[in-house]
């Protein structure tokens, strides 16, 4: 018995579309938006959970995006948290970083060394 079968996710109850990828077709859920919270916290692996108003890069494609913009695809038998870069790169959740603002420094002035 192969360790894959061991991973089964019930289907979400969305429609899932068909849409081509850089590796073929892959299936994507339409999620409305007033559901994406709900599927955010049942899917997203870590704790805390993002406000779907975080910005998030996906390390794959070097790019960032709001967390509302994430997909869900089901590959196999299992739903996966994606950016939504994922369709160009594969980037899932586990290849999110949050962004951090950059600490502005003021013209002119040097930066002190400890």
């Amino acid at each position: 018995m192969s360790q894959s079968s061991f991973f089964y996710d019930a289907l979400l109850p969305f429609p899932l579309k068909i849409v081509l990828s850089a590796t073929g077709p892959v299936r994507v859920y339409e999620i409305p938006d007033d559901q994406k919270q709900a599927v955010l916290e049942k899917l997203y692996p870590f704790l805390p959970v993002p406000s779907l108003d975080d910005v998030m890069e996906d390390i794959h494609a070097e790019k960032k995006f709001k967390v509302r913009e994430f997909l869900v695809v089901r590959e196999g038998k299992m739903n996966v948290l994606a950016s939504p870069y994922y369709l160009e790169n594969g980037g899932t959740v586990i290849d999110w970083v949050p962004v951090r603002r950059a600490r502005r420094r003021r013209r002119g002035k040097p930066t002190k060394r400890a």
